[in-house]
């Protein structure tokens, strides 16, 4: 494989910098020019990264390519270049349809969605992939878990989960807050946060069984204190107000104009 990228941005850097931690790490890796400070500095990390001098020369130069541009500029970015029929693309912009890019990178005749995170760089998380590919499976199954979907409605409502990241750490935020209200030292509370959710987000790991409900009445224990919050939080129509955002999301993913989850690319 020679693998390209269109789009040098955060994402671009995760899979990248991901890649090349990995035990099998041979893949040579060419770079779009665009984001000169983050192409030059993973190509100054890594001897086999090099930066091309502009898009087309990625596509001269590679059998896969993946598409990492801000979907608001993407018809115009991929609307200049020359694909060929044996290119394999793998389209990491979530808000256009895979039919969508197909129009545009035509004649190439592999066209993948998939939907890797940030943490990748540590080969941690899970990447959507639509359809199944048994190409791009290998490829992100090296960098952490992979979900094959065939319906692109399905990827699009996984896609809604990615929208949630910023509420996670703003929940934390809000404990965070409270016990430095309440006289903890704030390094101690932020140990103490860390500590206790990393070892909450392994309890579906460990009970892979076991349903997200059963995990909260496990802890919810009758008349305790987790009881209390989860019914005055429920009572306060915080969760449903919760679920009436992420369709709100998935609206503006389906109509092709969801808000960005991570830094441009």
């Amino acid at each position: 494989m020679k693998l390209g990228f269109i789009g040098t941005g955060a994402l671009t850097s995760a899979i990248v910098t991901g890649l090349k931690s990995a035990a099998d790490n041979s893949v040579p890796v060419l770079l779009s020019p665009r984001n000169e400070e983050i192409a030059a500095g993973l190509a100054l990390r890594y001897p086999d990264v090099r930066v091309a001098p502009d898009n087309q020369a990625v596509l001269d130069s590679c059998d896969t390519v993946m598409l990492a541009v801000r979907p608001q500029i993407a018809r115009d970015v991929l609307s200049g270049l020359q694909f060929r029929r044996d290119h394999h693309v793998v389209s990491l912009i979530a808000t256009l349809s895979r039919e969508e890019i197909a129009a545009l990178v035509a004649p190439a005749e592999q066209v993948t969605k998939a939907l890797p995170m940030p943490m990748i760089a540590h080969r941690q998380g899970a990447t959507i992939i639509c359809p199944p590919n048994r190409r791009t499976s290998a490829f992100f199954g090296r960098l952490g878990k992979v979900i094959e979907v065939e319906d692109p409605s399905e990827f699009d409502a996984l896609s809604v989960v990615t929208a949630t990241f910023a509420s996670y750490f703003k929940y934390l935020d809000t404990i965070h807050g409270w016990l430095k209200e309440h006289g903890v030292a704030d390094a101690r509370a932020h140990d103490y946060i860390a500590t206790i959710f990393k070892a909450l987000a392994n309890a579906p790991e460990t009970a892979p069984d076991t349903g997200f409900m059963d995990l909260a009445e496990d802890y919810a224990t009758r008349g305790g204190i987790n009881e209390q919050v989860v019914r005055e939080l429920t009572a306060r129509n915080v969760f449903a107000a919760f679920a009436e955002s992420l369709d709100g999301v998935l609206r503006r993913i389906s109509a092709g104009a969801a808000p960005r989850t991570g830094p441009p690319s």
